[in-house]
């Protein structure tokens, strides 16, 4: 497709096609474009004709960042995890609106105020800490009410899957009786060092092997990429960041922040006019510029004499606290500052910033010149993007787009479709572009690949080779090791099984038991969960007598004889708990089952 746009790109067709273009884009604007060409670019992802949109990705994933719980180098896999639970959510919010599931607005309003994080310390529901809440989490109280009520529908459909599966009566007697159930059993293990003979190996073997389980020894098909990465967080970091910038950055970050403040405050109205209220803080202004201290001069001047008491002192404040003229009088000033005179409310009002609460400039510094240096950088690297869209399309190689854009091109081992690993080749659509048919069959670089809002990449397939099975002597090591591996196992539990025969006709044999007594299912033992598991499906043995069963083990064989089974005692707390296990295993079956039949039904496009 791309060579059949070069090649046309001069032709008639071609130019009316960027006619109509140019057309939409000046009466309606790029977006127009969508609408002829295809979907918006910044769609993630399409569910049943529903877009789910790279912001709400990018929200969802800076939410979970700055909890804390997820470490820096994980961000990518998050990445792909938010978007398929975003993929999940959006099945099921449809599933529920199709099936008329509705939650009233009084309903959302009652939930909201009964979330004990948007309360304060009397237990009541407080505006200002919702408000708040929602802002340090990246919410408006609007996006918050949506997605409540769309949670709220998915919960309903949960919960009624989950209501509707029962337990009869007697299913609870028997789950009951199989909890408290104990078993007496004895064990051996038996390994290699028990084999009465050495296993030896024909070549027969071995081919009839290699043959069976050919597809076990398949090379699948596989390419060599080169590739080039255009990268802003690199560019970023070999960026000259001024100090004077990064101080500056660091005042904006903590403009808003909490600080505490003094004033001189001078009124009006009752005992002055406006114009003696003015000399009067003219005076005061005019004592501080002489250096009196401004604890002397609120003394000697502030009508608000409690706060002058303390050299006029008002504690720490918020935006907010005091109205407009005085926030942004006081927003305004650094630590140590003094204001001009600010009007408000039949007052003049001098003010002092005495303390702000914020980090340090050297706390911030690391977040505060990647920050800087991302922003010096983004018309670069949008000219760079540009620059690698254009000449990716047109080069018939990339070592020369790599040198053109300073790039380093970049080399891989050899990787199949389904290539798992870490670093940007495995990042989500760079292999389905690496065995695309324009890449890989008709030899051209592909689309610039946007693996996320900071990093673009072009790969193109320098070498191919088919899927092929590799020859048995290529693989002869690992044939010959699970051929021994597989007779030493049959060997093994042939031996075991002529114990339980001659145990069985009521002879003995020489082995060194190990018992386990009394075990129930969830107990912990010495002995293997797989040993357990494997006793509790045993047959129960007549009384005085034992039966016996062999177990796979990853090294070996367990020899098992089962000497007696009881009822064993009640425990209720146990049993009610395993009984709520169960039912919750059953519902979460019931709603597993109900995404994975919506999934297989969905349209889903990336």
């Amino acid at each position: 497709m791309l060579q059949s746009i070069r090649d046309g790109s001069r032709s008639w067709g071609a130019k009316i096609i960027i006619g109509v273009m140019v057309a939409a884009m000046a009466l309606f604007g790029v977006e127009s474009l969508f609408g002829l060409f295809g979907d918006d670019p910044d769609q993630e992802v399409s569910v049943n004709g529903q877009p789910i949109m790279r912001q709400q990705v990018e929200t969802e994933v800076q939410r979970a960042m700055r909890s804390g719980d997820v470490p820096p180098e994980q961000e990518r896999q998050l990445r792909n995890d938010v978007l398929d639970d975003l993929i999940t959510q959006e099945l099921v919010t449809q599933y529920a609106e199709d099936g008329g599931l509705y939650v009233s607005e009084d309903q959302v309003d009652q939930l909201i105020v009964g979330i004990p994080e948007f309360q304060d310390e009397d237990g009541r529901f407080s505006p200002e800490v919702f408000r708040s809440r929602l802002s340090g989490a990246g919410y408006t109280p609007l996006s918050f009410r949506e997605e409540l009520e769309v949670d709220v529908k998915r919960q309903q459909l949960q919960q009624g899957l989950a209501f509707s599966d029962f337990t009869l009566e007697n299913e609870g007697e028997r789950l009951a009786e199989l909890q408290r159930q104990q078993r007496s059993f004895r064990y051996v293990m038996l390994d290699t060092a028990d084999l009465d003979e050495d296993i030896e190996i024909s070549e027969d073997e071995l081919e009839t092997y290699y043959e069976d389980n050919a597809d076990r020894f398949e090379r699948p098909e596989q390419v060599r990429l080169e590739y080039v990465l255009l990268d802003r967080r690199e560019m970023a970091s070999d960026a000259d960041v001024d100090e004077d910038v990064l101080r500056d950055a660091w005042r904006e970050r903590n403009a808003d922040a909490d600080r505490r403040v003094s004033h001189i405050m001078i009124t009006f109205g009752d005992e002055r006019d406006r114009e003696e209220a003015q000399e009067q803080a003219d005076e005061a202004l005019k004592a501080l510029e002489e250096g009196e201290s401004f604890a002397d001069t609120a003394l000697r001047y502030s009508d608000d004499t409690a706060s002058a008491e303390e050299g006029g002192d008002l504690g720490t404040i918020s935006r907010g606290f005091f109205g407009d003229a005085f926030d942004e009088a006081a927003f305004s000033l650094d630590e140590g500052d003094t204001s001009s005179v600010v009007e408000m409310d039949n007052a003049l009002h001098i003010i002092q910033v005495t303390d702000i609460d914020r980090p340090t400039f050297e706390d911030q510094r690391d977040s505060l010149r990647e920050e800087v240096a991302m922003d010096e950088v983004n018309d670069s690297f949008n000219d760079k993007a540009q620059q690698l869209i254009d000449e990716s399309f047109a080069a018939d190689d990339l070592e020369s787009v790599a040198d053109d854009l300073s790039l380093t091109l970049q080399e891989s081992d050899w990787l199949s479709r389904d290539a798992e690993g870490e670093g940007v080749l495995f990042e989500p659509g760079v292999m389905e572009q690496a065995f695309s048919g324009e890449v890989l069959e008709e030899g051209y670089n592909s689309e610039v690949i946007e693996l996320d809002e900071d990093r673009r990449m072009v790969i193109r397939v320098a070498e191919h080779r088919e899927q092929v099975q590799l020859p048995l002597d290529d693989v002869r090591d690992e044939v010959e090791t699970a051929v021994s591996a597989q007779r030493q196992q049959e060997q093994l539990e042939a031996q075991a099984k002529d114990m339980i025969a001659q145990m069985e006709d009521g002879e003995s044999v020489d082995v060194d038991w190990l018992e386990a007594n009394d075990v129930r299912r969830q107990d912990d033992v010495t002995a293997s969960q797989l040993i357990v598991q494997e006793a509790f499906r045993m047959p129960r043995p007549d009384e005085g007598e034992s039966t016996y069963q062999t177990a796979m083990m990853p090294d070996g064989v367990a020899l098992i004889a089962l000497d007696e089974v009881t009822s064993g005692d009640v425990d209720e707390e146990r049993e009610q708990f395993v009984a709520q296990m169960s039912e919750q295993l059953r519902s979460q079956a019931i709603i597993q089952g109900l995404i994975e039949d919506l999934r297989s039904d969905a349209e889903i496009e990336r």
